[in-house]
């Protein structure tokens, strides 16, 4: 007999009279684990879609994602990007075309690339300022959508499928226009927070020939819906987490408003007050080390010897950053200093960052 307890599923009402006859004769170990138990236990519900309140095992391997919500700037940027493409798309297919955002989520790239629904076109586009790439995937749906739209398909019919079948030329250059505006859109969406130029490296019909990452590689996946009139599909945005790398510190600020954490008004205001700010100038004949044992030594009426004359230039410094070089001299019954040199650059950023 093994010494291993085994967990089964048992009949529903048998779990406590289990339990209550394991009590009586002692074998209170022997307890017998149900089905709704395991799936608690391991973090499992089909009924739920979403992974954001995953628990258990399942809780535990998901832990190495970095959830979107930690990039506050991105549902501002997707939020931008849903408002452009509702026009662009609207003068691309001269027809009503509403755009919504489904959601915004974590995934595995290996995970993603098994649960696109087939058959699809793959974008791949490279974002040149952040030297990595994202993928773009437009379902089924959207192509014979787009296609039936452009090419004059009456409305209130049912845009033609025929499953099974290769892309066409048409179809393929079709929605290449049409993958082209929304990576434009996407460049216009990114704008104020950063220049990002997307664009398009191919298309690609097999999820294989579409790897940007390694599968276990974590991305933003966003959800596009777009809908024109009685037809429409999907539009999935795919960006690894190695291509917002290079602006992630500027995807965690957090902003208000379409701001993006610019406001002009207060731009003015302190180029204004940097103007009228006081500024301490000390004027440095030169400069000497000598030991801390011959300081102690000093006394009254000692003299220290520069190794300056009258026409030797001095130097004009604000606390220890050196501005410019000037010369000694009189005016009137006032010492005055005549600058020979315009402030250099790195003094003048070096003083307004001090300001």
């Amino acid at each position: 007999m093994s010494d291993v307890n085994e967990i089964q599923e048992s009949a529903p009402g048998r779990d406590e009279a289990d339990w209550a006859m394991n009590a009586a004769t002692g074998n209170v170990g022997e307890r017998v684990l149900n089905q709704d138990e395991i799936d608690s236990l391991l973090g499992f519900d089909i009924s739920e879609e979403d992974d954001d309140d995953a628990s258990g095992i399942r809780a535990i391997i998901n832990s190495a994602l970095v959830s979107y919500e930690r990039l506050p700037m991105l549902e501002i940027v997707f939020d931008r990007l849903v408002r452009l493409m509702t026009t662009s798309l609207r003068n691309f297919t001269s027809d009503n075309v509403e755009v919504s955002l489904d959601n915004i989520s974590s995934i595995r790239f290996g995970d993603y690339l098994n649960s696109i629904p087939l058959p699809a076109i793959l974008a791949v586009f490279r974002a040149e300022e952040l030297d990595n790439y994202g993928l773009l995937t437009v379902d089924s749906n959207l192509i014979y959508s787009i296609v039936d739209v452009l090419l004059g398909g009456r409305r209130g019919t049912a845009a033609m499928r025929i499953e099974g079948r290769p892309y066409t030329t048409i179809e393929r250059v079709l929605v290449q226009r049409m993958v082209e505006v929304v990576l434009a859109d996407a460049r216009a969406a990114f704008e104020p927070l950063t220049p990002v130029n997307f664009v398009l490296d191919r298309l690609e019909t097999n999820p294989r020939f579409a790897a940007i990452a390694r599968p276990a590689n974590a991305a933003i996946l966003v959800k596009l819906r777009i809908d024109m009139e009685d037809r429409g599909g999907r539009i999935e945005l795919l960006l690894p987490y190695g291509t917002l790398e290079p602006i992630r510190k500027m995807l965690l600020q957090q902003f208000m408003g379409e701001k993006f954490g610019r406001d002009n008004i207060w731009e003015s205001h302190l180029a204004t007050e940097l103007w009228s700010t006081q500024t301490e100038v000390r004027v440095v004949l030169d400069e000497q080390q000598i030991s801390l044992k011959r300081v102690l030594e000093l006394k009254v009426g000692d003299t220290l010897m520069l190794n300056a004359t009258p026409d030797s230039p001095v130097e004009l410094r604000a606390g220890a950053i050196p501005l410019t070089k000037g010369r000694m001299g009189r005016r009137n019954h006032t010492i005055a200093v005549r600058v020979d040199a315009p402030l250099p650059a790195a003094a003048k950023r070096a003083l307004q960052s001090r300001n």
